[in-house]
């Protein structure tokens, strides 16, 4: 007892320090990575533990004026507060990482030495989601201010990119993948069974098609491209199945598709572990399914959210996989930004 005590004081006073001390490997972390180790004019980079990486499109960090604090315990909205107001971290600092016998620990925390090492050997999956809220605005609301959960990454229907979290850190966003993962939320009103009109109230047409329009209720969508329309990437709504049942669903935006090749590209180069392909079945095709405990346990890639539970459908029938993935692969074997 008396040693976790000083472990503890030693950790917080890490908080209080200009800079961070190394934390010992088996004290719990309590200092959230809200510092960045390397300031840059660059404003085209990811953060992973405390240093900047560059991806080639522009990010909205954490620290920034109208960027979304994942670290923050204060509501980020509190013009719009929920009934009932959640308290506490929205994510746990450091990640679990596995150990020789058998149990687990929370690695290093962001600016300590070993934190790049840990962090390569743990994370080896990327999980895609759509937001079912229909702009990063709102799905931050949602997350942060009323469900008290997190996700690294929001990317919303201009394509552009939010950072909320060091991905040192671990985001609450897929159960069990949440230890070894970066987890995304693409601005998206979301797939729905046949005869739901949920499509219909959001993607009315003009000359030129689809397009997504934010219900009067929102009052601010905070998109950050004046005057943007956002249009799917394919025209007609796409049906396919889930889990083995039928769904409807717009597509994402092309501004959308481009942001997130260049980002799985980055997180690709930056973890080694982590393979620029999704689950599959015996004749190659992308699997539409959950895959089994023993599954998980041994894919190193990127997954839907679908892939990791039953009762999930994101990204969708309409996210298309080898359009993203193909691309995904004519951008790693470019040179790196």
């Amino acid at each position: 007892m008396k040693l976790r005590t000083t472990l503890l004081l030693l950790a917080l006073a890490a908080c209080r320090a200009a800079e961070p001390a190394p934390a010992p490997l088996d004290a719990e972390p309590v200092c959230a990575s809200s510092r960045i180790e390397r300031p840059s004019a660059r404003n085209d980079m990811i953060v992973v533990c405390g240093e900047r990486i560059p991806i080639g499109v522009p990010v909205v960090l954490w620290t920034e004026r109208d960027g979304y604090d994942a670290y923050s315990t204060e509501l980020r909205f509190p013009g719009e507060p929920p009934k009932e107001r959640p308290a506490g971290l929205r994510y746990q600092p450091g990640r679990k990482v596995a150990k020789d016998d058998g149990t687990t620990r929370l690695s290093s925390l962001s600016g300590t030495p070993a934190c790049g090492a840990e962090l390569r050997a743990a994370l080896d999956q990327f999980v895609i989601h759509y937001d079912v809220c229909g702009t990063s605005r709102q799905c931050f609301k949602i997350l942060h201010d009323r469900r008290k959960l997190s996700v690294h990454f929001l990317l919303d229907v201009d394509g552009t990119l939010y950072q909320t979290l060091d991905l040192s850190d671990t985001a609450w966003h897929a159960r069990q993948a949440n230890s070894r993962s970066v987890g995304i939320e693409i601005a998206n009103i979301g797939a729905y069974k046949p005869g739901d009109t949920t499509l219909d109230e959001w993607y009315p047409h003009d000359g030129e098609g689809p397009y997504v329009r934010f219900p009067a209720w929102m009052k601010e969508t905070g998109i950050r491209t004046s005057g943007f329309v956002a249009r799917p990437a394919r025209a007609e709504r796409v049906t396919g199945a889930i889990h083995g049942t039928t769904y409807e669903m717009h597509d994402l935006t092309p501004q959308q598709y481009a942001t997130l090749v260049k980002l799985a590209a980055g997180l690709c180069r930056a973890f080694p572990t982590l393979r620029p392909d999704c689950p599959r079945d015996a004749q190659g095709a992308v699997r539409m399914d959950a895959l089994t405990d023993a599954e998980f346990a041994q894919f190193r890639g990127i997954l839907g959210h679908f892939h990791i539970t039953k009762d999930k459908q994101d990204p969708g029938p309409a996210f298309d996989w080898e359009r993203f993935l193909a691309a995904l692969r004519a951008e790693l074997a470019k040179p790196a930004p």
